[in-house]
């Protein structure tokens, strides 16, 4: 148990060689989940957006295909996932339109008002204060701005209540939990939706 939970632990946040494993098992991982809540986004222009607790990259790279108009920023506060991301989207840094940092999504520095789409894959589980932390997202936001939260878990499931035991700091929110903390943060519209056959979610919020 010590070694696995150990890895598993990683998902929080990556660090060291484990860390590295689990980041090169997260860009395959999640594409099917990621790619599934974004298509709950309306048809949408956003100039800028931002995703939050970006890990290796993939998802803000998608963003930046989906969007080629908009300019992407991607945070994470693990260093590591910072590094992964980079590399991912080199290209697109390159080129203008993709920025990657560190940041603690607790204590977000991203310029107020200023993103049309913000997106959270599998990473609100460890925010820490989870009203604190929407509310600050939606700071980031402008007005009728767009915050997209994708989850493997819908809180109820025996997976991911087994993984909430193994992992420190792990919560499994269902979608009515997140979707009280998002109005108590200031989001005026919440909408949810299930996914058919998997205990997937994903919640999308209006500012």
């Amino acid at each position: 148990m010590g070694l696995f939970k150990n890895f598993v632990s990683q998902t929080r946040k990556p660090e060291g060689f484990l860390g590295k494993m689990m980041l090169n098992g997260m860009n395959t991982g999640h594409a099917k989940l990621a790619d599934w809540g974004l298509s709950y986004v309306p048809s949408i222009t956003p100039q800028k957006a931002v995703d939050l607790g970006c890990g290796a990259g993939r998802n803000a790279g998608e963003l930046l295909t989906r969007y080629p108009q908009a300019h992407v920023t991607a945070i994470d506060y693990s260093l590591l996932s910072v590094e992964k991301a980079t590399a991912y989207n080199q290209q697109m840094i390159s080129s203008g339109r993709c920025t990657v940092q560190q940041s603690d999504v607790s204590r977000l520095t991203l310029p107020a008002g200023t993103y049309d789409l913000a997106t959270a894959f599998e990473t609100v589980y460890f925010w820490p204060g989870l009203e604190k932390c929407f509310a600050q997202v939606a700071n980031t936001l402008k007005p009728g701005g767009l915050f997209l939260i994708c989850n493997e878990s819908d809180g109820k499931d025996q997976t991911g209540q087994k993984f909430e035991k193994i992992i420190d700091g792990m919560k499994c929110y269902t979608a009515e939990q997140l979707e009280t903390a998002l109005r108590k943060a200031g989001f005026s519209e919440v909408r949810f939706d299930h996914h058919a056959s998997k205990p997937w979610i994903r919640v999308l919020a209006k500012k």
